[in-house]
């Protein structure tokens, strides 16, 4: 083992017993057993130690997620439920780390944190795939990415307020059928989800197969098209969408 994997992992270890998800450099140095200067050569300073302790967390979650997406599923949709509670179980075994990971001062995430994006994508391009998307996947991957890190920090950070052990699953539930449409079209869905459905399907089987009949250009505004039929479509019965404030329609 290397002494930078020793540092890390020693940090990792004392911030899953941290109250604060903080932790100095001098008790990493003594858990270690190395020299202050031994640290700063690796790390620089405390802000650069902790840094690369969030990228070394973000790479234990995706070795998580890893495992779970090498056991497909049948059902694509299943995968959703799988990868939330994976998300969900990593954050409550590693509080302190999560809360880390996920700290506003985060500016620029690890690579591994992208990748992690990338398989929900994939996970939900296989639904829409199979006409089983009611949005476009990049919208899904933002409502479940929104839902699933605020359940898990909301589990650790106020268990007082969320000590129902199947509040998680309840939400998950709630979120993937909000996104989803059934397996069996005799099971209407809450919302009809015709045109976006469609659209999300069609963009997803394009996106898979481009038509060579279309340039590049016209293959892009196709997407955009569609992605926005899958959302728009998929907005409140009388068509109205949230806007951030400030932001222009």
């Amino acid at each position: 083992m290397t002494t930078r994997t020793l540092i890390l992992e020693k940090a990792a270890e004392l911030l899953a017993q941290a109250p604060d998800a903080d932790v100095s450099t001098r008790a990493v140095c003594d858990a270690a057993g190395i020299a202050a200067p031994a640290l700063y050569r690796q790390f620089g300073d405390k802000e650069g130690l902790l840094a690369a302790v969030v990228d070394f967390g973000f790479e234990r979650f995706l070795q998580s997620k890893r495992a779970a997406s090498a056991r497909p599923q049948a059902d694509p949709v299943d995968e959703l439920r799988v990868g939330w509670d994976n998300h969900v179980a990593f954050a409550v075994e590693n509080p302190s780390l999560y809360r880390l990971m996920w700290s506003p001062g985060l500016t620029s995430p690890p690579e591994a944190a992208a990748e992690g994006h990338r398989m929900l994508l994939g996970a939900l391009e296989r639904c829409a795939a199979a006409g089983r998307l009611r949005v476009s996947a990049a919208t899904a991957a933002q409502m479940i990415m929104a839902a699933v890190t605020g359940a898990s920090l909301s589990l650790i950070a106020r268990p007082e307020l969320f000590d129902d052990a199947i509040f998680a699953s309840r939400l998950r539930d709630a979120v993937i059928a909000g996104v989803t449409v059934p397996a069996d079209p005799a099971k209407p869905a809450e919302h009809p989800a015709d045109v976006a459905s469609a659209a999300s399907t069609l963009d997803s089987r394009l996106g898979a197969s481009p038509p060579a009949s279309l340039t590049a250009a016209e293959r892009t505004l196709l997407h955009q098209w569609l992605a926005t039929l899958a959302d728009t479509e998929a907005a409140s019965p009388e068509g109205t969408r949230i806007r951030l404030r400030g932001r222009q329609p």
